[in-house]
């Protein structure tokens, strides 16, 4: 089978890794190089290291619409592709190209979590599971009918790098299960349901502040969705200075206070008040400087009983 293999992020090099065991990939399909880091030098994606690394072709199409890139797939002459994390929106002209279609494996049990960011928003919004679907495209947004899923928990220490590692391997697990039997037809697409659709749109920075006047759960569930990025942060105004200090872990107590205002703080402990119970702080990292746990940054930056973070101090 003749496979164009369609990715961008880092999630998508374990289920590339895994096809190219059994399959011809034919062509591998990613971004083109971005400007990164401080010094803004163009970088490879992690698929096209992945690629280069075992000799695949390469194309890095501007925009995946465009009739020379469509021609240049239609010459591949391929049986199935498969997309996962790409990060353009695929045309009907492709789509209706390989013989098998366009498989796509997204990190969710659909149809909730349709978008950009499904694994960050699972934990976000308190998901118990989360899980893989393999669905077979159409025009929408990850709207196209069901082939396979398969389910995961979400555990209470899960962030969403640690279930993105996850994911990447189970959807790998499911995507090559799936490729045979649906080939030779002894899988039927299954149109996804019409109830239960949500839709998990792309974070942003903004998305990292912490509002204190959320439950602590919720802004629990919140730090854990934004690791690595963007970061849950907070204002901090301290000898007339504001800055800002991320919180990387942190665990929901019953305990009562008001949004923002630092309960305890001493013998290493951070607790500040939520709309709904309290948080208490276990490690963060101050503008500018390196992770470390709350006893640590206390160590060097006190902060004292009763000062609020997000902005206002007493």
């Amino acid at each position: 089978m003749r496979i164009i293999f369609m990715g961008t992020a880092e999630l998508a090099c374990r289920p590339l890794e895994a096809l190219c065991v059994d399959f011809q990939i034919v062509a591998v399909v990613t971004q083109p190089d971005r400007p990164r880091g401080r010094d803004l030098k163009l970088q490879p994606s992690a698929v096209k290291a992945f690629a280069a690394k075992r000799a695949l072709p390469i194309l890095q199409p501007a925009r995946v619409r465009e009739p020379q890139f469509i021609e240049e797939v239609r010459a591949l002459a391929p049986d199935l592709i498969v997309v996962v994390a790409f990060g353009q929106i695929i045309p009907q002209a492709i789509l209706d190209l390989p013989r098998y279609g366009c498989l796509n494996v997204h990190t969710s049990r659909l149809p909730r979590h349709r978008g950009a960011a499904p694994i960050q928003w699972a934990i976000a919004e308190g998901d118990s599971e989360t899980g893989v679907t393999i669905m077979k495209m159409d025009a929408g947004l990850d709207t196209g009918p069901i082939l396979t899923q398969a389910r995961t928990p979400i555990i209470e220490d899960d962030t969403a790098a640690t279930l993105h590692d996850r994911l990447g391997d189970l959807g790998a697990e499911l995507l090559i299960k799936t490729i045979p039997d649906y080939a030779a037809g002894k899988i039927a697409p299954v149109p996804q349901p019409a109830d239960g659709a949500t839709y998990a749109r792309k974070i942003t920075k903004e998305d990292g502040l912490i509002d204190w006047q959320q439950p602590a759960r919720t802004i629990h569930n919140r730090v854990r969705a934004f690791v690595p990025w963007p970061g849950a942060y907070t204002g901090r105004e301290a000898k007339g200075t504001r800055s800002l200090m991320k919180i990387w872990k942190t665990a929901p107590v019953n305990a009562a206070g008001e949004p923002g205002k630092v309960l305890a703080s001493e013998a290493g402990e951070l607790l500040v008040g939520c709309g709904e119970g309290a948080l208490r702080i276990l490690e963060v990292q101050r503008e500018g400087g390196r992770r470390m746990s709350t006893a640590e940054y206390l160590a060097g930056h006190p902060i004292r009983e009763g000062e609020y973070l997000g902005g206002t101090q007493t």
